[in-house]
């Protein structure tokens, strides 16, 4: 039997109604300080746009996609967590973050995806200092109730992006693109790699595809999207006022 482990997570477990787990208000994991990226789900597009960028990408040459918000500018960092491990506090957290320690892995049996999902929980943070999840009865106690309605809610959304994200690549939405950067006192840098829905592609459609996007809720998502792509800019100030901070100190 294999657990396989989100993107940053070390090794994994299923959870057991004996873990006592070390949790975290607030605080990002350490394997966030190095993320320039992040996984999105469908539900948080709104709330996410207002902060990051929020771009596509394909790792099987544009069969399929998958939404990102990106952190950082292509560095290795992320403009968003301080030195003490602190998200922004004026920036959205990411679901994908609020989750941990916790969550749902396929399991694998023989190299064979399973149909089951296994709650799991990052082995470092199962420790006898830490909370219990159960009381003495095995009944759920209301932090667990809370962090795993997080998980089924974000597991499901998890599900649905895929579908939309299958839904635009069917009509052919999707184009690459890069993004350059040009500052006062940097070096210009370039991003490639990265997706985004054509506005050409959008105008081009026929009348009940695009009838459908609308009824299917999907053109909302699609827009919060390009509006996003503004935010580059935001990156790069970001970026540049850390950098000031640095030199400063």
């Amino acid at each position: 039997m294999k657990i396989t482990a989100p993107h940053g997570y070390d090794e994994i477990v299923p959870l057991r109604k004996q873990h006592r787990v070390l949790l975290s208000a607030g605080t990002a994991p350490a394997f966030c300080r190095r993320l320039d990226a992040l996984a999105l789900s469908i539900s948080e597009f709104a709330a996410a746009a207002r902060d990051y960028p929020i771009v596509f990408t394909s790792l099987d040459r544009g069969r399929s996609f998958a939404p990102l918000i990106l952190l950082g500018l292509g560095e290795g960092a992320n403009l968003f967590v301080d030195d003490a491990g602190e998200w922004a506090a004026d920036a959205y957290f990411p679901a994908f973050v609020r989750r941990y320690p916790f969550c749902i892995s396929k399991l694998y049996v023989d190299g064979e995806a399973k149909s089951e999902r296994v709650v799991c929980v990052a082995k470092a943070c199962v420790d006898e200092g830490g909370v219990a999840l159960f009381d003495a009865q095995g009944r759920p106690t209301p932090r667990w109730q809370a962090a795993e309605r997080l998980l089924a809610e974000y597991e499901a959304d998890l599900d649905r992006t895929a579908q939309v994200c299958a839904a635009l690549a069917r009509l052919r939405l999707f184009e690459p693109f890069t993004m350059q950067l040009v500052g006062e006192a940097d070096a210009p840098l370039r991003l490639a790699g990265m997706h985004r829905v054509s506005e050409a592609k959008l105008r081009e459609l026929k009348p009940a595809s695009h009838k459908a996007l609308v009824t299917k809720g999907l053109m909302g998502l699609i827009y919060a999207h390009l509006h996003s792509l503004e935010n580059f800019r935001r990156l790069a100030t970001r970026r540049a006022r850390r950098r000031g901070a640095g030199r400063g100190s």
